[in-house]
C-alpha cells in the first residue's frame, strides 16, 4: 500500500509547464476547429460516410497509418522495447505482405459493387444473414478493442495534466466527438494528415531529445543496448508459444493485416473513399512503407529509453512500461517540446477515435438499419447516422473505463481484435475464393472459427500472433465442409447458385 501510494503521488506530482498546456490546448481547440470545416460539404450519406469518393490517394495512405499508429502504438511499442528487443518488428513485415494480397484478391471487388461498408460484400457473394452476422462482429469486437485504445489515452493525460482516468477519457472523448459529428469522413481524413505530421515530428523530437541526454549519444546508447540484446531482431525459432518470432511474425502478422485492412471497417472505409480502384491499392501499398518507418523508430525510442533509466534510474518504479514514454516527455522535455510530444499522442488517439466513431456509425446505418427502413431519406439518413455517432461515443467511454485493468495496451487491443479478424477473414476468403460455399456453411464455419479462438486467448498459452491465421484456417475449412455438407443434404450441386445470380455478385 505504501508503494502504491507513493507511486500515486509521484505521478500526480507531474505535470506540464504552462507553456507546455497552452500547446496542447492550443492544438486540441485547433484541430477540433478544422475538423468542423467540413460539415458544409455534405450533401449525401456517401458524401458523409465516403467523402464522396474524392480524396487523393496520400491523403488516404497517411489517414491509414494514423488509423494503424494509434495511442496504444506510441506508449505501447516503446514499452515492447524497453522490456524486450525489437522482435516485434518482424509482425511488421507481415503488414506489407498483406497489403499486396489485399490489393489482388478484396479491393477490387468492393470497387466492383460500389460499395459503402466492407459487410455489403457478405450479402452480395452469401446474403443478408451473413452480413448482419459480420457487421454485427465488427461492432461488437472494434467496440472492445477501441475502448482499450480510449483508456491509453487517460494514461497520457493523467501523467500530463493530472486529471484522473475517468475526467481524461471524457476530454478526448467529448472534443472528438464534436468534429466527428458534424464533419464525417471528411474530417476523420483530413485531421487525420495533419495529426500524423503532429506526432511523427513529436516522436522524432523525443529522438533528439534522448540522444541528447545519454552521456555519449548515440555511441553509448548503442553499445549498452547492444550488450543487453535489445537490438535482437529475428527470432526462427520454431516454438508456437513464443510471441514475436520470424514465423509468428510474417505468417501472423499478414494474416492479422489482412483481416484489419480487408474486412475491418475501420479501414476499409478508408479504402472505398478513394477515388478509383487504383488509388486504393497505391494508398494501401504506401502506407506500408510507412507503417515500416514508424514502427521502427518507436521501437528505437524504446530502446533508448532503456538505456537512459539505466543510468538515471526513476524515483519511483513505474507502476507499468506503458506509462514510462508519456512520463519520460513530461519530466524531462524542454518546455515547448513536452507540449508538442503530448499533442502528438493525443493526435494519434483523436485520429483513432474519429474513425472508430465513423465506422462504427457507418455498419450501424448502412448495414443495419438502411436494410429494415430502405425509403428512408438520405437527409434522415445523415441525421440519424449522427445520433448513432453520438450513441457510439457513449458506448466507447463506457468501455474505456472498464478497460483500465488491462495490462500492457498494445497486446490488450491486438488479441481482443485478433479473437474476431480469424473468423472475419475466413468467412470473407469463403466468399472471394470458393465457389461451392453457401451462407449456412458459412455462418456455421464463422462462428466456429470465432469460438476457437477464444479458445486459445482464454484457455491456452498460445499469443495472439497467431490467433488470426489459426481462426483464418479454421474458419474457412470447416466452413467449406458443411456447405458441402449442406449442399449434399439439400440434393443441392452449386450452393451457389443464389447468390450468384445477384447481378450486383462481384464473382
Amino acid at each position: 500500500m505504501l508503494f502504491l501510494k507513493a507511486q500515486e503521488n509521484a505521478l500526480h506530482s507531474l505535470r506540464l509547464s504552462p507553456v507546455d498546456l497552452a500547446i496542447v490546448a492550443a492544438y486540441l481547440l485547433g484541430i477540433t476547429v478544422f475538423g468542423l470545416r467540413f460539415r458544409k460539404k455534405q450533401r449525401s450519406l456517401r458524401d458523409y460516410f465516403l467523402a464522396d469518393q474524392n480524396i487523393p490517394w496520400p491523403a488516404i495512405a497517411l489517414s491509414i497509418v494514423a488509423a494503424e499508429t494509434s495511442t496504444l502504438t506510441i506508449i505501447g511499442t516503446p514499452a515492447l522495447a524497453y522490456d524486450t528487443n525489437l522482435g516485434f518488428l518482424q509482425v511488421v513485415f507481415g503488414y506489407l505482405i498483406a497489403r499486396v494480397l489485399i490489393s489482388i484478391i478484396l479491393i477490387p471487388k468492393y470497387f466492383a459493387g460500389r460499395m459503402m461498408t466492407a459487410y455489403q460484400l457478405m450479402e452480395h457473394r452469401f446474403g443478408g444473414g451473413l452480413r448482419s452476422l459480420t457487421a454485427g462482429l465488427f461492432l461488437v469486437t472494434r467496440a472492445a478493442a477501441e475502448g482499450v485504445r480510449v483508456f491509453a489515452i487517460s494514461i497520457v493525460i493523467g501523467i500530463a495534466i493530472g486529471t484522473h482516468d475517468i475526467a481524461s477519457i471524457a476530454i478526448i472523448t467529448a472534443l472528438t466527438l464534436i468534429y466527428t459529428f458534424e464533419g464525417g469522413m471528411a474530417a476523420v481524413i483530413w485531421t487525420d494528415v495533419v495529426q500524423m505530421a503532429i506526432y511523427i515530428g513529436g516522436t522524432i523530437v523525443g529522438f533528439f531529445t534522448l540522444l541528447h541526454l545519454v552521456p555519449g549519444g548515440w555511441p553509448a546508447i548503442h553499445a549498452a543496448a547492444a550488450s543487453a540484446g535489445k537490438f535482437h531482431l529475428f527470432d526462427f525459432s520454431h516454438s508456437l508459444f513464443t510471441k514475436y518470432t520470424f514465423w509468428s511474425g510474417v505468417v501472423g502478422g499478414t494474416f492479422l493485416t489482412m483481416a484489419s485492412h480487408g474486412t475491418d471497417q475501420l479501414l476499409v472505409q478508408r479504402l472505398l473513399a478513394a477515388k478509383s480502384e487504383r488509388d486504393a491499392k497505391k494508398a494501401l501499398i504506401s502506407s506500408g512503407f510507412a507503417v515500416l518507418f514508424l514502427f521502427s523508430l518507436f521501437l528505437i525510442v524504446g530502446v533508448m529509453l532503456y538505456v537512459y533509466y539505466r543510468q538515471f534510474p526513476p524515483s519511483v518504479a513505474f507502476a507499468s512500461s506503458d506509462r514510462i514514454f508519456p512520463t519520460f516527455i513530461v519530466q524531462h522535455m524542454p518546455a515547448g517540446i513536452s507540449g508538442l510530444l503530448i499533442a502528438a499522442i493525443l493526435a494519434a488517439a483523436m485520429s483513432n477515435l474519429s474513425a472508430a466513431l465513423n465506422s462504427l456509425s457507418a455498419s450501424t446505418v448502412v448495414d443495419f438499419y438502411g436494410r429494415l427502413r430502405p425509403q428512408t431519406s438520405d437527409p434522415q439518413r445523415m441525421n440519424l447516422s449522427r445520433g448513432a455517432t453520438v450513441v457510439w461515443a457513449l458506448v466507447l467511454f463506457a468501455l474505456a473505463i472498464v478497460a483500465r485493468r488491462s495490462p500492457r495496451v498494445l497486446e490488450t487491443g491486438l488479441s481482443i481484435a485478433s479473437v474476431a479478424y480469424g473468423a472475419m477473414l475466413g468467412v470473407f476468403m469463403l466468399g472471394v475464393l470458393t465457389r461451392r460455399a453457401n451462407q449456412p456453411g458459412a455462418m456455421i464455419g464463422m462462428l466456429f472459427g470465432f469460438v476457437f479462438n477464444i479458445y486459445l486467448w482464454r484457455w491456452t498459452k498460445i499469443p495472439f500472433t497467431w490467433y488470426v491465421a489459426f481462426g483464418t484456417v479454421a474458419t474457412f475449412l470447416v466452413g467449406y465442409i458443411c456447405s458441402l455438407v449442406i449442399s449434399t443434404m439439400s440434393g443441392t450441386n452449386k450452393p451457389e447458385a443464389a447468390a450468384m445470380s445477384n447481378p450486383r455478385n462481384p464473382r
